[in-house]
């Protein structure tokens, strides 16, 4: 077999797969119907990631969602969690829905919509009349000038072709060929965007105590490629955190006072946040999104101040409230418990057979087990939701680029062939959108061009009189 039979098998071989990618693969990738469907599965599983809940532990959704009885008869916490309803965003199966709509939109992009540039931008004079038949709006005219026309073409700023005499081609609105485009691209980057978001991002919570110091450890969901690194060379601190309280005792809002520390302690921003009010550093997002107490400054007698941290107790969903047992005497014999329900400094003093010994604020003190106990402090927690998710800005931009591209796909493309022959002019055009307004222009610029060349034939009449 000679080199240049193996050369045309081989190359056969190779085109073989090509061949099946334009006749079979690439019709059903850019198909309208799949597209659609696509778009209708990603909205529908977008849903689902808004009406569940992510990222909670499996006693939430067994709590929740249990098998019986299953909600709407089939999600329970098992589908939840098999399926990943739990993580919808960072599934493989929705990203890969996202990249499988972002590649049909691409290829109808290449296969359909810069053709359709491309044809538009091509372009050719018609020089015989049969070929204004072809066109859904033509006039014949008596009389008419290429040279008129043209002037009130350019006022109304049409493009205009002329390489002869006696043929003319103008347009305008080709933006409108070029927003499909742009549209395509906006939406293939807002798919882009999701999917680095959900490949590098990550949602921590954390509960920090007023006037402590932390870095973001408790990392409940992170994708992939999340870069832990960026939490390593700087910490927050939680200066202050408080409650406003409505007249009747009820939460206005909570406040935590904030700042970002590098690793030599040093105060690089600070910021109050409160509830739709984060604090942003360096792509991490920090929510105020609850509150705790934390522990309860004691002094017993004159000694030294001790603190001495309160757990939120379990009360059968009949409030919140945290409690702490304190010893009275050093063996660790007896003691009492404190009770807390809210920051405004009240806690309640029970003694060991649970019978309430005295109430008292914070600044206050009393007698209990022949010792007394002030209570110098209750002092609060902020309970944060910490995101990063740096698809974020890919997003907006492509957003961005959607709406451009919007609003260019409104623009009409219009054109209008001209052909003088003879005392015969023909008049012609086309527009892929607006029909009825391009007709009316048409109209116009006919009518346009028939005045101005009466008026010019009524000149010409007059200047013959005047100089005969």
């Amino acid at each position: 077999m000679t080199t240049e039979n193996s050369t045309s098998i081989e190359s056969s071989w190779w085109s073989v797969p090509g061949r099946f990618l334009r006749r079979e693969f690439l019709p059903v990738l850019t198909n309208l119907q799949l597209a659609i469907a696509l778009l209708l599965l990603i909205a529908l599983f977008s849903v689902s990631g808004t009406v569940i809940e992510q990222g909670e532990s499996p006693a939430f959704y067994q709590a929740n969602y249990p098998e019986h009885p299953a909600l709407f008869g089939f999600l329970t916490w098992k589908v939840i969690q098999v399926v990943g309803l739990d993580h919808v965003y960072r599934t493989w199966w929705f990203l890969g829905l996202l990249i499988l709509f972002g590649t049909s939109l691409t290829a109808c992009t290449f296969t359909r919509q810069l053709p359709a540039l491309k044809a538009a931008r091509r372009w050719k004079y018609y020089e015989e009349p049969r070929q204004f038949q072809k066109l859904a709006l033509s006039a014949e005219l008596e009389n008419g000038s290429v040279d008129s026309l043209k002037e009130i073409l350019q006022k109304r700023r049409y493009k205009v072709f002329q390489e002869q005499d006696g043929i003319l081609y103008a347009r305008k609105g080709i933006i409108g060929r070029i927003g499909p485009i742009v549209v395509h691209v906006g939406i293939v980057t807002i798919l882009l965007g999701g999917i680095w978001g959900a490949m590098t991002g990550f949602v921590a919570q954390e509960m920090v105590a007023s006037g402590d110091t932390f870095q973001v450890k408790n990392i409940i969901d992170a994708g992939p490629w999340a870069d832990s690194q960026v939490l390593k060379d700087w910490s927050v601190k939680v200066n202050r955190f408080w409650i406003d309280y409505t007249p009747t005792g009820g939460i206005d809002q909570f406040y935590s006072d904030m700042s970002v520390l590098n690793n030599q302690g040093q105060e690089v921003d600070r910021k109050k946040i409160f509830v739709n009010q984060p604090l942003r550093y360096r792509g991490v997002t920090f929510y105020q999104t609850d509150w705790g107490i934390a522990a309860v400054q004691i002094q017993f007698n004159n000694s030294p101040i001790f603190q001495l941290p309160m757990a939120s107790l379990d009360t059968k969903g009949r409030g919140r409230i945290w409690g702490s047992w304190i010893p009275t005497k050093p063996d660790l014999s007896a003691g009492v418990s404190l009770i807390a329900k809210d920051l405004q400094g009240m806690v309640l003093i029970y003694d060991s057979t649970g019978k309430l010994v005295d109430t008292v604020r914070k600044g206050m003190s009393t007698q209990v087990n022949g010792v007394t106990l002030k209570i110098l402090d209750v002092i609060g927690s902020t309970g944060l939701q910490i995101k990063s998710d740096p698809g974020i800005p890919i997003v907006y931009s492509g957003f961005a680029v959607l709406m451009l591209g919007t609003v260019m796909s409104y623009f009409s493309h219009s054109q209008i062939w001209a052909l003088q022959q003879g005392d015969k002019f023909y008049v012609g055009g086309k527009t892929n959108r607006a029909q009825v307004a391009f007709e009316r222009e048409v109209l116009e610029i006919l009518e346009q061009t028939t005045s101005q060349l009466e008026s010019e034939a009524v000149i010409s009449a007059e200047l013959g009189v005047k100089n005969p």
